[in-house]
């Protein structure tokens, strides 16, 4: 565009033509602005005025690739509330944090690894991918440690990634069959039995089943027939070998954790500059002002386990199998006896030829056996001088191979330096 010619038209024209030149003051109006904003506008702290992108403006799911900054002392508890910076908006919000496995699952992460990256899921105004982030614990200016905690940067949003963790469901046999039993107290209702239909589960021995439906009325809910409530929840169950009543039975699953929909954002301009901004404050933080201790759950807590020694039933062996079995493998139905036999009973008596060879025999096995401990003392004796020997020839070999390498690598340094005068010259 030729800029002389724009010097010959009135300033309106020109600013429909050419637009508005840098340099130039404007005016912006802003509506449905707080007085507090007005209130407490300090002049020493200009506003910036920015634009976002229309898919910026909606709010939704955001997974980010998040590590712990390695100058922070703590790590990060899933569901702690953190101040995030994300492009032109600061915001609190509590994130949920994941690791994704080899399968693709996405299990999630109590506290953030120690030196590693991790997944963070928390809901807020989007960002567009690659965006970076910063996240900071809250907005004091007198922390003794590093205030920023964590760095990552987003990896999309609107993300429909399932985050889940482990769970584990126990029942115990109500009622058992040859390699079917019905469960209680692992479901609820039958719907939950649905829910799980096919699901491997174990036993504390060890016998592997699946859960099959849930339990019809007539078999599972006994007291229903002596006029009681109809009880859901009985799930049938098969095994692969026939369980005990003293079994218990567990499922190992995995469900889903919901992300909150929290997001609070930062409003530093409607109060004074001197005030520090407040949010939502973590557990520890109210713990520590309300003086609670920390809750103790019994079950979590390390105990000796005390188990009875089982009595199992002695082996049955069908005398089918029995025929078919060599003689040495049979069983030999041997009768208990009340008294001991005559045998064990009966009173050695030996002649004096018998005794004078059994005190013979014994004084034999004395030298013999007084013979032998001297000759393992003295092969212990030898076998520490030969280890001593051998250490002291590997330390000689060691110093006269280090004096080697010095003479090798002396040698080497003088015709380098030998070479490079040659050459210099």
């Amino acid at each position: 565009m030729n800029i002389a010619e724009l010097n010959d038209l009135d300033e309106a024209t020109r600013l429909e033509i050419e637009g508005f030149c840098t340099g130039m003051y404007l005016r912006l109006e802003v509506r449905d602005v707080p007085f507090e904003m007005v209130e407490y506008f300090d002049p020493c702290h200009p506003i910036l005025v920015g634009g976002i992108g229309l898919g910026e403006e909606n709010v939704g799911y955001m997974q980010t690739r998040l590590k712990r900054h390695r100058w922070h002392k703590k790590v990060l508890k899933t569901r702690d509330p953190i101040i995030v910076s994300i492009g032109w908006r600061r915001y609190q919000t509590t994130p949920v944090y994941a690791i994704e496995d080899q399968n693709g699952r996405h299990r999630m992460l109590k506290y953030t690894p120690e030196h590693m990256h991790c997944l963070a899921m928390f809901w807020g105004p989007l960002a567009p991918p690659k965006t970076g982030v910063l996240a900071v614990q809250n907005l004091s200016n007198n922390q003794a440690a590093f205030r920023i905690i964590a760095t990552a940067y987003v990896l999309e949003f609107n993300h429909a990634a399932r985050i889940v963790k482990k769970i584990k469901l126990v029942g115990y046999p109500c009622k058992i069959f040859k390699k079917t039993a019905l469960i209680k107290d692992m479901f609820t209702s039958d719907l939950e039995v649905a829910r799980f239909e096919g699901a491997a589960i174990r036993t504390v021995s060890g016998i592997r089943g699946q859960v099959k439906k849930a339990a019809k009325e007539e078999i599972g809910n006994q007291p229903k027939k002596k006029g009681g409530q109809l009880r859901e929840g009985i799930a049938r169950c098969t095994f692969e070998d026939r369980i005990l009543m003293s079994d218990i039975v567990f499922l190992r699953a995995w469900t889903q954790v919901e992300v909150t929909q929290f997001y609070n954002p930062l409003t530093t301009s409607l109060q004074p500059r001197q005030k520090t901004w407040q949010g939502m404050k973590t557990v520890a933080e109210l713990r520590r002002e309300h003086n609670l201790p920390i809750t103790v759950n019994k079950d979590s807590l390390y105990k000796t386990i005390e188990r009875k020694p089982r009595k199992f039933n002695p082996l049955v062996i069908p005398k089918a199998l029995q025929a078919d079995l060599p003689f040495e493998s049979k069983p030999k139905n041997i009768p208990h006896r009340k008294r001991p036999v005559l045998e064990d009973r009966r009173a050695v008596v030996m002649e004096p030829h018998e005794r004078k060879v059994h005190a013979l025999v014994q004084h034999l096995q004395l030298i013999r056996n007084d013979k032998m401990k001297k000759r393992k003392l003295k092969e212990e004796q030898k076998r520490k001088e030969l280890e001593g020997q051998r250490a002291k020839d590997e330390l000689l070999l060691r110093k006269r191979q280090r004096e080697e390498r010095q003479e090798r690598y002396r040698k080497e340094d003088k015709l380098k330096k030998k070479m490079r005068r040659h050459a210099e010259a």
